[in-house]
């Protein structure tokens, strides 16, 4: 939806009010979902309106002006214009935050790539910066599966990001991401080169639908794997998911029960499902236009590099970070919004577009 659109908020606006007046609808699983949007898109009409307002006494200051000076009146106009152009600024971030699934929340996925100790090393890293980013965000963080390895590192871990627009952000994060450095694992301190692959997908609101016909899922259980000690789930508890025609396997672990962790486990399979079905749309469309898109899926995205020297480099957007442990802990707003420039104009930074 585009956000700047009155006419066409204050539409959805209707639409939703309409679906929380039929019975039973407070009742139902999207309740909160809805209300949350409702609540959302409000605020962006407010927005809009007092923005409308605040131009339209702005115009008539000006036209007063232009007929008497007032000393008073015109300290009050570049008051009053600083503050209109510092809300504009402040607001403009949505026209990059206008997909379907931008406001909601995000499922990531960070799976270490071949290369042993140093890749799961790796995928920690990438997950302790994403847990970084969203706790200086306010936004809540849910672990919902976690295979870590005995030695070190993780070989996977699945996660939810909660928050307005945590999705919108964080899309540009999906791909391959390369570690360069001298392995803290090799006796002779030798340089390595380290992959992690990062997936994000929108949670879906239950009010998408996905087929997922039972006969088509394996429902396995198993014993968490947790980090041991008595705080181990000593019941069979997890549960593991195979879609039989596609292969996606999902599974949860972190919940109390078994219903809980396949809850969990069902809308991860759904937010994959779904983010299937656009990849085979993006790739038709591909093919009658003749052209693959610069950033395909699974693509090598962005560098980090610590030694001979330090650099984090996006290869889409040409964004280039020397401070690599500050990115590493979680500042990576300069490479989020880089990209979304970026996506928008379809112009990286060594275009000269910046």
């Amino acid at each position: 939806m585009k956000v700047f659109d009155l006419p066409l908020i204050r539409a959805k606006i209707e639409e939703l009010r309409f679906a929380t007046e039929q019975p039973g609808f407070w009742n139902g699983n999207d309740a909160q979902n809805v209300s949350k949007e409702l609540s959302r898109l409000q605020g962006q009409v407010d927005m809009l309106v007092d923005t409308q307002k605040e131009i339209e006494d702005l115009s008539a200051i000006s036209d007063l002006l232009s007929e008497e000076a007032d000393e008073e009146l015109n300290e009050e106009f570049y008051l009053r214009a600083d503050k209109l152009r510092r809300s504009i600024e402040d607001n403009s971030i949505l026209i990059l935050l206008d997909g379907e699934y931008d406001a909601g929340n995000a499922i990531m996925t960070v799976h270490a790539g071949a290369g042993g100790l140093d890749s799961q090393d790796w995928a920690e890293m990438l997950y302790r910066m994403y847990v970084r980013w969203a706790e200086d965000h306010n936004y809540s963080i849910k672990l919902i599966d976690e295979l870590p390895d005995q030695e070190a590192g993780i070989k996977s871990v699945t996660f939810s990001i909660n928050g307005d627009y945590a999705y919108g952000y964080l899309k540009g994060e999906q791909g391959v991401h390369r570690l360069v450095r001298i392995s803290p694992f090799d006796s002779q301190k030798r340089r390595h080169t380290s992959f992690a692959s990062v997936e994000v997908m929108p949670v879906l609101p239950d009010s998408v639908e996905i087929e997922i016909r039972p006969e088509d899922l394996k429902m396995d259980t198993f014993r968490s794997s947790g980090a041991g000690g008595q705080y181990v789930n000593m019941t069979d508890s997890a549960v593991r998911i195979t879609h039989i025609p596609t292969g996606i396997i999902v599974s949860c672990q972190t919940e109390r029960s078994q219903h809980m962790n396949r809850a969990t486990a069902m809308q991860v399979l759904r937010s994959k499902l779904f983010e299937k079905i656009l990849r085979e749309r993006q790739d038709q469309l591909d093919n009658i236009q003749g052209e693959k898109r610069t950033v395909a899926w699974g693509s090598q995205i962005r560098s980090y590099t610590l030694q001979p020297f330090q650099l984090i480099k996006d290869h889409r957007s040409g964004c280039e970070i020397g401070n690599v442990q500050s990115v590493l802990d979680g500042d990576i707003d300069e490479l989020i919004m880089s990209f979304l420039r970026y996506q928008k104009t379809g112009k990286s930074l060594s275009d000269g577009s910046e």
